[in-house]
């Protein structure tokens, strides 16, 4: 059995549709079970049949409102996953983790490997590197999915907001001085469920450890939001197709944390140990803008 924690976020919510759709057992919680009491994360366990995978979506995510709520961060960033990873070495479960791509601190103009030095720049990145940490202490049967630029059908995201945006505004302005890769949450749902099916399996041919995983290419938020708009433009999503998309600097829009300038994460790690070939972030894209399970709602 697959338990889910954080089943009702953006992520987690499709994970559980993916585990449906292939028929996999498995059990979600949300708040009700706190990640920050492992009394409780063992009660809830010993309760269930034999749990095998724990997929924990769970996180604080508010980046700028971390820098001045660190605390609550840290407990929830680092002390939750440090909990779940002590209850998967007990019960002999795999643990997934989602972690950032803000571990790193958005230098340089090449994607970023899995072996290459953290440095976190805001409070929300220290307190997932914390978390990474955490994991790797206290379990052994563990896989670190590093992420970026996250959307999907649940949930607020970039792409419901800048539609809406598009269609009652003049003009929108959108950093262009920050690269990295907008990635769909189902290529990272079915990269999380492909894992666990193996570890299900009893194949356990995946390597354990930290893995990238986010579409593929690179682009600016400037250069993304034209992509939405040409892609929602055609198949009527967008409305006002005057709306102008004005690019603007970092420095132009400031906010509390600093976020990194260069984010892209490298993917052969995690495509080489799957043998996948993971889709550009454009199609990806279209894929999301063109399924019937886009939320129209989220965009009026």
């Amino acid at each position: 059995m697959v338990w889910v924690i954080g089943n009702c976020g953006m992520l987690g919510t499709e994970i559980c549709d993916e585990l449906k759709k292939n028929n996999i057992d498995f059990v979600g919680t949300d708040r009700a079970v706190s990640i920050l009491d492992y009394n409780e994360l063992e009660s809830f366990a010993m309760q269930q049949t034999k749990i095998d995978v724990i997929i924990n979506c769970a996180a604080y995510t508010a980046v700028d409102k971390a820098e001045s709520d660190e605390k609550t961060a840290l407990l929830l960033n680092a002390n939750g996953p440090e909990n779940i990873a002590r209850l998967s070495k007990k019960i002999g479960a795999t643990f997934i983790h989602i972690s950032t791509d803000y571990v790193f601190d958005g230098t340089g103009d090449f994607p970023r490997t899995e072996d290459m030095k953290i440095a976190p720049i805001g409070v929300y990145g220290k307190t997932k590197a914390l978390g990474e940490k955490a994991v790797q202490e206290n379990c052994d049967d563990y896989y670190i999915l590093r992420t970026a630029w996250l959307y999907g059908f649940y949930g607020k995201n970039f792409v419901y907001t800048m539609i809406r945006a598009m269609n009652t505004h003049k003009s929108v302005k959108v950093v262009s001085d920050q690269k990295g890769t907008p990635t769909n949450c189902q290529t990272l749902a079915k990269i999380i469920i492909s894992i666990a099916k193996n570890r299900l399996s009893n194949t356990k041919n995946i390597p354990n450890g930290i893995y990238h995983v986010t579409d593929e290419g690179e682009t600016t938020w400037f250069d993304f939001t034209n992509e939405i708009k040409a892609i929602a433009s055609q198949n009527g999503l967008i409305t006002n197709k005057n709306c102008v998309v004005n690019p603007c600097k970092t420095l132009e829009y400031p906010t509390p944390a600093k976020r990194p300038a260069y984010s892209v994460l490298s993917k052969k790690k995690i495509q080489s140990a799957l043998k996948i070939t993971i889709s550009d972030w454009k199609i990806s894209l279209k894929d999301f803008l063109y399924s019937d399970s886009f939320d129209k709602s989220k965009i009026e």
